[in-house]
């Protein structure tokens, strides 16, 4: 099974690129902007990578995007994850990043989006590997500064092509963003939110019908509430399901316990997905062996993640019949 994994076609739907920065680049990065570190190594970071909930994640998380200071270091992170891309087969990627991360602490938006989008061309020209980007908003945060973020962000709108909603879930419904996803939605831009991982299946509900959202990331505690289960299932709407990090987080205690089996039993429309590689420890087939191995699934199971993420993807009618076509090379 490792060697079909490998050898698969993948589409990625859920990555935080600030989520992909590994500890050996975190100090390269914090030596050229001289910032000092509160670690004294690389294996001191990575003691660190021990979690109890998402906010214990969080902390460590916004603490290590301090060293992304100038647009070449996010054009870094982001090659760096591309590079992993073609290492796991990932064809497709549509990533995520976090710009009110970076304005709060004084970085412009342009280093941002710059740094990435360059990254992203060169990845496509270089390494064979598209990629589209979805600007999220810190759910933490104020709607206002949402709202502050959407406007900063318009100038350079032809480098990303949808917005979502991340961060801690936990007091922070979807409805609390509603007029700014009512911004996005009047521009034309694709909408999706995190929902349903450490929030309750109600905030699944609320990304669906406050939001509007057509994809939602997570989801997982959506058999929480059978009647749920059943309209995603009947809209066929798309879960970016992201196992290594559930456990990773306490949303389940080991890949045994995850709820894929359920969630494939009910029919619904799922895909595999490495949330924050650097931190959760697996990139792409990480995710998709772990849990090949844990519920003992099929090349035709495992062959159907990477066609619902195809299916599911903000990507025109020709890139989707290559992918196909790429995916039906490696089942025939």
């Amino acid at each position: 099974m490792r060697d079909y994994i490998e050898g698969l076609p993948k589409v990625e739907l859920h990555v935080h690129i600030e989520g992909t920065l590994e500890p050996e680049l975190m100090f390269r990065l914090a030596e050229r902007n001289g910032i000092t570190l509160p670690y004294a190594d690389v294996s001191q970071v990575k003691a660190a990578y021990e979690f109890d909930d998402l906010q214990s994640f969080l902390d460590l998380y916004y603490q290590g995007a301090c060293v992304l200071l100038e647009e070449q270091d996010f054009y870094d992170l982001t090659w760096a994850y591309l590079q992993r891309c073609q290492a796991d087969n990932v064809r497709h990627t549509e990533i995520f990043f976090d710009p009110q991360t970076h304005t709060e602490r004084g970085v412009g938006f342009e280093k941002v989006i710059r740094g990435i989008a360059r990254a992203c061309l060169d990845g496509e020209r270089q390494l064979g590997v598209t990629s589209e980007l979805i600007l999220c908003f810190l759910r933490h945060l104020s709607e206002e500064s949402a709202i502050d973020t959407l406007a900063a962000a318009m100038p350079w709108r032809e480098h990303f092509i949808g917005v979502g909603l991340d961060s801690a879930e936990a007091g922070n419904p979807p409805e609390k963003f509603n007029r700014v996803f009512a911004e996005a939605r009047e521009v034309g831009l694709h909408l999706v939110a995190h929902a349903g991982e450490e929030g309750p299946a109600d905030y699944i509900r609320q990304a669906l019908d406050e939001l509007y959202v057509e994809r939602i990331d997570h989801g997982v505690r959506c058999t929480e509430d059978p009647a749920l289960v059943a309209r995603l299932r009947d809209s066929g709407v798309p879960l970016t399901v992201c196992p290594l990090s559930n456990v990773k987080l306490r949303v389940f205690d080991t890949i045994e316990q995850h709820n894929l089996p359920r969630l494939l039993h009910e029919g619904l429309n799922i895909t595999i997905n490495s949330d924050d590689p650097a931190y959760f420890g697996g990139y792409m087939n990480a995710n998709f062996l772990a849990v090949a191995e844990a519920f003992d699934l099929d090349r035709a199971t495992i062959a159907g993640f990477s066609r619902n993420a195809i299916d599911a993807a903000f990507i025109s009618d020709e890139r989707r019949r290559a992918l196909h076509a790429a995916v039906d090379e490696v089942d025939t």
